[in-house]
């Protein structure tokens, strides 16, 4: 079994929503961790991650909708 790898991290848990509905709209199984403080969601991080024969498939999706 191919390992998971992180793709993105962010603080913003709309952003990481977001992305994941990107990804698996391509068909790139997505994985959401929310290490958020549940009191303070202002401390701590999403992370999202792929599997790790599809990171560059997913690292490319990614840099593609931002420059559009």
């Amino acid at each position: 079994m191919d390992p998971w790898k992180k793709v993105y991290a962010t603080g913003n848990y709309a952003q990481a929503n977001i992305l994941k509905g990107m990804l698996e709209e391509n068909e790139i199984p997505v994985q959401v961790l929310n290490k958020q403080d549940s009191s303070y969601p202002m401390f701590g991080i999403i992370e999202v991650y792929v599997p790790g024969h599809l990171l560059a498939t997913a690292q490319q999706l990614m840099n593609s909708s931002l420059l559009n």
